[in-house]
């Protein structure tokens, strides 16, 4: 049930989401995509999260994580930190808080101090969606924040169909063949076809800062 609301809360904040409801499988998709952040549970039937936490980390990989339980002793709390969570999160909590954790996590990550992300032209508030270029503010629909989070994240740098639709669609639901075309023309329509490039046959990009 608090996986069933914590998704359906993730989708309705912008996000792609992957649930997968134990360690085994959470080692197979974790080693068969990339992913911005990972919520791990701790309780976790075939392999714990302290041994998933433990391989994840093992094998050098970075990707911000944050741990999410119903176990609150202050030795779990201390292992989990140790073995290479970026933050800890005992149930049941708010989603607001879980989603200040999660940005907090992705600024530290990405080296930011504040909620905002862009390229010299585009800034985004990672807390309330909005998005301004070029003198004009908008608060953004969900999927139009997440492809244009996409971009910004990584100015001048094409991005394909199939990874903007990574960020848009997680793995139990239907991609709709024409929906970055759409989202990409809502932004153009707000702000301007020169917001986002289109580069024939390869993909879209931001630029790079000016």
């Amino acid at each position: 049930m608090i996986g069933r609301s914590l998704r359906q809360a993730l989708k309705d904040d912008g996000m792609a989401v992957d649930w997968v409801k134990d360690g085994e499988n959470g080692l197979l998709s974790f080693e068969s995509g990339q992913y911005g952040l990972v919520l791990l549970d701790l309780g976790l039937p075939r392999r714990s999260g302290f041994e998933l936490l433990r391989h994840i980390r093992g094998r050098g990989d970075q990707t911000p994580l944050i741990i999410i339980t119903a176990w609150d002793k202050t030795d779990d709390r201390v292992q989990g930190l140790d073995l290479g969570a970026d933050d800890f999160l005992v149930k049941p909590f708010e989603f607001k808080e879980l989603s200040a954790r999660m940005r907090a996590v992705l600024r530290r990550n990405a080296g930011h101090a504040i909620s905002t992300i862009g390229n010299g032209e585009i800034a985004l508030n990672l807390a309330t969606h909005e998005a301004s270029y070029r003198g004009k503010t908008e608060r953004l629909p969900p999927r139009e924040f997440a492809l244009l989070h996409a971009l910004v994240e990584h100015p001048g740098m094409i991005l394909s169909r199939s990874q903007l639709e990574d960020r848009l669609y997680g793995w139990d639901e239907e991609v709709e063949s024409n929906a970055v075309d759409v989202l990409i023309y809502y932004l153009r329509k707000k702000f301007g076809n020169e917001m986002i490039r289109n580069v024939r046959g390869v993909g879209w990009m931001v630029a790079r800062e000016p």
